[in-house]
């Protein structure tokens, strides 16, 4: 029997410009708080993996496993939406994401700070699923990309505010690089109290939701195997060997039993049916190599310029702000373009030939490579993942009803994290390998990430040669994931923007068939 009590949903284009800002407040907030914690540590990563005796595949997995729980988590949190409130669970992602960053200040080894990395890769995905879900539920196709904007400027004040924090507290005696992972809190603590005054949102449950555990573990298990296997061929083993077999076989049965799975799953973490949509095809395909590209690439910025320029990680958060002020100002503007004009193809069109361009050029950095080239490319870099990240949900978004916004959305996010948790751990693997070829070992060169400032002359010279050449190398091996994501927008078909009102009558006329069956 169908339910007559459901709250009624909040229907996207209802709202005032000043109720959406007050809402989204918080919220802002909240992911301002994650996305510091996150850029706090990539400038001090260099340092912490030094003091906690780790090596090359330590540094990838550091940032692997938060990419992987997010990854894997964010479906389940969208289906947790469609069960309880939507406030509540992004404070307890909240409170999750800072209890495993206040647990990884305390890490004695590298494997203690991965456990805690997946927890606060946990929180991260609840945080990403959600603040898409709240914004397609209030506000319309057309408007959202204004409001996107919001959200990449957020996602750009935390990425430039917190390498240069993090570097002052690593650089600072009596800090050290612990003080990074606790800095958030009181932002943190502020995020919750603006969510609970401010994110007023109806709690809505939909009957018979079931969350699909079985799907979300062996899409899990099978990524990760493959991700193993990336990781450690070519160094415990050969990339031609029983290992590689064995363990490209059992990730290839994990992952065509969760196709199994979710094709028969009530309600499936990845629902399949998304897939008959050329549009969701498409945009998925491209956030997937958007996030292969630029997590993958971006991450190991700061070895670059710690050791293959030798600067100091407050300056090295510095020398990243021209591809984050790109990435700032294109989200922002092409936000508001859209909002203008409805139209958003050509911005993809342009984000995907920025992020190739930018990636290629970067992929001739050297030790000595002049800086102010360095900035014009990483300036091109950010100017593609700005036009590109959000507005690749926008355009699936705008192809799904509003009842199925949750499902869509978090699918999109999925597979952008997972190409980020592909991103890094192949990169890494090819990073690992040209720093041991270029300074003639025989190894994979994860003996230990070097610490240039302590190397007498002529081997510091030889090492930071051997990493400005292979941070290039990756880039230049990101490049075609770039040039890969410009070819799927190329062929999505745009489809204009819908307005509120298009959204409330359309909404309306979903739920008059229930109405007329409940009074059956």
């Amino acid at each position: 029997m169908a339910s007559a009590t459901a709250a009624p949903q909040p229907t996207a284009g209802t709202m005032s410009h000043r109720q959406i800002m007050e809402a989204l407040s918080g919220l802002l907030l909240g992911m301002f708080v994650a996305i510091l914690s996150s850029t706090i540590v990539s400038t001090a990563l260099p340092r912490i993996i030094g003091d906690l005796g780790g090596g090359q595949s330590a540094y990838t997995w550091v940032v692997t496993a938060t990419l992987l729980a997010m990854t894997c988590t964010t479906p389940i949190w969208g289906k947790l939406s469609d069960l309880f409130s939507k406030k509540l669970l992004v404070q307890l992602a909240l409170v999750i994401y800072v209890a495993g960053s206040m647990l990884a200040g305390l890490s004695q080894s590298s494997g203690m700070l991965i456990g805690f990395r997946v927890m606060q890769g946990i929180g991260v995905g609840g945080l990403t699923a959600l603040a898409q879900v709240i914004m397609a539920a209030m506000i319309s196709p057309r408007e959202r990309g204004r409001y996107s904007g919001y959200l990449g400027a957020t996602f750009a004040l935390a990425t430039v505010g917190g390498p240069l924090i993090g570097g002052v507290i690593v650089d600072t005696p009596g800090l050290g690089w612990r003080g990074c992972f606790y800095v958030g809190v009181p932002f943190a603590i502020a995020a919750l109290v603006m969510l609970q005054k401010t994110l007023k949102l109806p709690v809505v449950k939909r009957e018979g939701v079931k969350i699909d555990y079985a799907g979300a573990t062996l899409i899990s298990a099978g990524v990760s195997v493959l991700l193993i296997w990336v990781t450690l061929a070519g160094d415990q083993y050969d990339w031609l060997s029983w290992q590689t077999g064995a363990l490209i076989g059992l990730a290839l049965v994990l992952l065509a039993t969760a196709l199994f799975v979710e094709s028969r799953a009530a309600e499936p973490v990845i629902p399949l049916w998304l897939f008959r949509e050329r549009t969701i095809v498409l945009a998925v395909v491209g956030s997937l190599f958007v996030g292969l590209a630029m997590m993958g690439a971006s991450v190991f910025l700061s070895q670059y310029f710690q050791i293959a320029r030798g600067k100091s990680p407050t300056v090295s958060g510095l020398m990243t702000m021209p591809m984050i002020l790109g990435l700032a100002i294109t989200s922002t503007v092409v936000g508001r373009l859209i909002t203008a004009t409805g139209r958003w193809k050509r911005y993809l069109v342009m984000g995907g030939v920025s992020l190739t361009v930018g990636l290629s050029l970067m992929g001739t950095a050297r030790y000595d490579t002049s800086l102010v080239l360095l900035a014009v490319y990483m300036f091109l870099v950010g100017v593609g993942v700005g036009a590109l990240q959000q507005n690749l949900i926008l355009a699936v978004q705008n192809a799904v009803p509003a009842n199925q916004l949750g499902a869509a959305s978090s699918t999109v996010a999925f597979f952008r994290s997972l190409g980020g948790a592909i991103g890094v751990s192949i990169l890494g693997a090819v990073m690992s390998h040209r720093v041991a070829g270029y300074l003639g070992g025989g190894g994979s060169g994860g003996g230990g990430i070097p610490d240039v400032q302590h190397l007498p002359q002529p081997l510091r010279t030889a090492v930071e040669s051997a990493y400005g050449h292979a941070v290039g190398d990756i880039f230049l091996v990101a490049a075609p994931f770039g040039l890969m994501a410009l070819i799927a927008v190329l062929l999505i078909k745009e489809r204009p923007l819908q307005t509120g009102k298009q959204v409330a009558a359309a909404a309306a006329a979903e739920t008059k068939p229930a109405e007329e069956t409940a009074r059956v």
